[in-house]
């Protein structure tokens, strides 16, 4: 169990993505992928892993090809793109975000 100053946190930390937070492709990442029916396939030109990923990732990848964008911009894409429920944007652009910095295809940008 982690606590941070006088709270005791159950869960593991992870990083708060803020909504001014700028995000980027990872340089020299290309994007080679195919997709159908919900899902894609990518191949990750910097590790050589190959990734099964939902339509919504695809979407933040390819908003992300064309520009760095901050969270913000990223939840519009998603919520233009798809049917989200506006309370729940927040947590599942940050999810989305989280999960690809993980498989490193996404990275923030330094202020």
């Amino acid at each position: 169990m982690q606590t941070t100053s006088s709270v005791t946190c159950t869960v593991p930390w992870t990083e708060l993505v803020l909504p001014s937070k700028t995000w980027r492709l990872r340089p020299g990442q290309t994007l080679q992928y195919r997709q159908w029916d919900g899902e894609c396939i990518l191949y990750n030109d910097l590790s050589g892993d190959t990734h099964l990923l939902g339509d919504g990732a695809i979407e933040l990848l390819l908003a992300l090809r064309r520009a760095p964008a901050t969270r913000a911009a990223l939840g519009a894409v998603l919520q233009a793109e798809f049917d989200i429920d506006p309370a729940a944007l927040d947590l599942e652009t940050d999810t989305l975000l989280r999960d690809l910095h993980h498989l490193n295809l996404v990275e923030p940008l330094a202020c």
